[in-house]
């Protein structure tokens, strides 16, 4: 990935990261953490990779939080100068849950 698709990756996570925390008001997502954005090179699509910070159902949180994908593109478009806006998806990222199985599998060798 060339400077200016990580400069537009970085900027477009933080416009939603912005955009979750301050306009979106549905209780369903909770505490959520961007993690990582990917660009195509021709910036038709952007998946975003997120985690939740409580326990529950992680599937439904996903679901909630990509019912408002269209708002999100569009007031990117607003936000974001580029030719084209990305079509964004959101990717439940389990590395936070497999670094902490690992974590318990040691403590349990330790034992």
């Amino acid at each position: 990935m060339g400077v200016k698709h990580q400069r537009v990756a970085s900027q477009i996570l933080k416009e939603l990261s912005s955009m979750i925390q301050f306009e979106m008001n549905d209780s369903k997502v909770g505490f959520v953490t961007l993690l990582d954005c990917e660009i195509t090179t021709d910036y038709s699509y952007a998946k975003v990779y997120v985690t939740f910070l409580e326990s529950g159902n992680n599937a439904e949180r996903l679901e909630a939080l990509s019912r408002h994908a269209k708002y999100f593109r569009m007031e990117l478009g607003k936000r974001i100068q580029i030719r084209k806006i990305p079509e964004v998806q959101f990717i439940l990222d389990k590395t936070y849950e497999k670094g902490k199985r690992i974590d318990e599998i040691l403590k349990d060798i330790k034992q």
